[in-house]
């Protein structure tokens, strides 16, 4: 098949999706439809704003379809009044079956993450909290549990020990584009040996939404686990602490960047600051010490721990819980 003939649908919603969808449109594919998220309140203001793949969409005059229930038969048959044969799905809802099986050449999906592996809705998060040194990205047909479809094409990245949430996020967005047109190129080649997931890998790991309560630091971890904790999380959820002072008043604390300066025990207890109130701040942990960087207190604007110390006194009568 040509690929001027094949007709694609595309179906996305967050900024992540935007350069898979612009790869797939400048490389002159026919997308007949995209599929996205309903328009929503967001920010202070609460104004209605349209998703990122939207956005794009309507900048490149493709037809945008916004279902809020994909089960709605009026939704399907307005897809199938696309005729696609082919559909294309980068961070978007989990698909009812009778979506997703009605082109000719199926519905692949991108996942971040080398699947089996990280399957699940944030990937890019619990491959930095369990310390991972690679991930990578998967392309595999839809089927009726998530995640667990036949893989077409993987490959693999490395996970710097810097990277935190935004720079592999960025990292893997930039990539995505181009992995998703090998892919597209082998299904209309007629070149793909799509393979079941392998169900007997040990230590399997799992990436299940995250929720605030998930986000909270146990200062009695270890100084590696906090330090991937924190940078799993940033620049969002963010991970966060409770600033307690010595009459018991707590403050949010939302915590974007920490270094480990000690592995080694300290005779003070867990969450015990040491700082000079000037330059750095430091917090005892379970056997060791973590410096923080940046951080932010509720209400309050980001800032690096030099201005944070410049305007809040007495850090050294509190402690992190």
């Amino acid at each position: 098949m040509k690929k001027e003939d094949l007709r694609i649908v595309f179906m996305g919603t967050p900024e992540f999706a935007v350069p898979t969808l612009d790869a797939i449109v400048k490389s002159g594919f026919n997308v007949v439809g995209v599929i996205t998220a309903p328009d929503r309140k967001a920010g202070r203001g609460r104004k209605i704003t349209m998703s990122a793949v939207k956005e794009y969409a309507l900048k490149n005059d493709i037809r945008v379809l916004q279902p809020l229930n994909l089960k709605n038969d009026e939704f399907y048959n307005e897809l199938a009044g696309l005729n696609p044969n082919l559909q294309v799905v980068v961070a978007f809802r989990m698909l009812p079956k009778k979506i997703w099986s009605l082109p000719e050449f199926g519905t692949f999906n991108l996942h971040a993450s080398l699947l089996p592996q990280y399957r699940g809705a944030a990937p890019i998060n619990f491959a930095l909290i369990n310390g991972e040194t690679k991930t990578g990205l998967t392309t595999f047909f839809l089927d009726e549990e998530i995640d667990t479809g036949r893989i077409i094409d993987q490959i693999s990245v490395d996970i710097d020990y810097n990277d935190n949430v935004g720079t592999l996020h960025d990292k893997l967005m930039n990539m995505g584009g181009e992995f998703v047109l090998r892919t597209i190129f082998s299904i209309i080649d007629g070149r793909i040996q799509p393979r079941d997931q392998n169900k007997s890998i040990d230590n399997l790991r799992s990436a299940p939404k995250l929720f605030k309560e998930d986000c909270k630091i146990n200062w009695n971890s270890s100084p590696d686990s906090i330090y991937n904790f924190v940078r799993g999380l940033s620049p969002y959820p963010s991970a966060f602490s409770n600033l307690v002072s010595a009459n018991g008043d707590e403050t949010t604390v939302k915590i974007y960047s920490t270094v480990i300066i000690s592995d080694k025990e300290q005779d003070l207890s867990i969450g015990t600051i040491i700082t000079d109130e000037k330059t750095y701040l430091n917090v005892v942990v379970y056997s060791g010490i973590i410096g923080i960087e940046e951080l932010q207190i509720s209400g309050k604007k980001r800032l690096n721990i030099v201005d944070f110390l410049r305007g809040f006194n007495n850090i050294v009568d509190y402690q992190f819980k």
